[in-house]
Formats: structure tokens, C-alpha cells, sequence
């Protein structure tokens, strides 16, 4: 009786351990998704800043 009992909280625990590691690993991988985009957009906005600092001295170079 008391086998059974261990045998079926082990089995539970086991059940536990196995649906945390599965959500760990989508957590990871989401966060590496993210830092990836992230990535991105700060290339983008690096990208921008530098199309705006050139159209700002174009404009200045037009209004003297």
C-alpha cells in the first residue's frame, strides 16, 4: 500500500518537473526571440538617427 502511494507521488512529481522544464524552455526561447528583435530595432533606429542627422545638415546647408 504504502509503494503504491510513493510509486504514485513520484509519478506526480516527475509530471511536475517535466511541465516546469517544458515552460523554462519556451520562456528561453522567447527571450532569445525577443533579444533578437530587440537586436533589430536598434539597428533600425541607428539607421534613422543617421537618415535624420543627414537631412538635418542638408537643411541647414539649404537655409544659408
Amino acid at each position: 500500500m504504502a509503494r503504491n502511494q510513493l510509486k504514485r507521488a513520484a509519478k506526480k512529481i516527475g509530471e511536475a518537473m517535466g511541465r516546469a522544464d517544458r515552460t523554462a524552455h519556451k520562456v528561453a526561447k522567447a527571450g532569445i526571440v525577443a533579444r533578437e528583435e530587440l537586436v533589430q530595432l536598434s539597428k533600425q533606429v541607428e539607421s534613422l538617427k543617421r537618415q535624420l542627422q543627414k537631412t538635418t545638415k542638408r537643411l541647414k546647408n539649404a537655409l544659408t
